[in-house]
């Protein structure tokens, strides 16, 4: 049952409940990094094919993370647009830790 937010606030909130496991926190945080990573490396070395990874590797890792470790549907299925900002934002509280791994 898709549940209704009134911010992005209140989603994030359910967002990090979606990700309780530390296990599947660091699957996403890997895939983030390396997103981040091919990126850079495709805009230094001009390759522009390498931006084809960028969804595999981010959503790779993620996906595997709920599969193998959360055990739940992800988010980005039922909240696409909302997920993918919380993506980053859980990024940018793990590096801030704000969010543990």
């Amino acid at each position: 049952m898709k549940q209704e937010f009134n911010n992005f606030a209140e989603f994030y909130q359910f967002y990090l409940e979606e990700h309780s496991n530390r296990y599947c926190r660091r699957m996403h945080f890997i895939g983030s990094t390396l997103v981040v990573a091919v990126l850079l490396l495709s805009l230094i070395t001009q390759h522009w094919w390498l931006l084809i990874l960028l969804p595999i590797l981010g959503y790779g890792f993620a996906w595997l993370g709920h599969f193998i470790y959360e055990g739940n549907k992800p988010a980005t299925f039922t909240y696409p647009l909302y997920s993918l900002i919380a993506d980053w934002v859980m990024f940018k509280d793990i590096i801030t830790r704000k969010v543990s791994i």
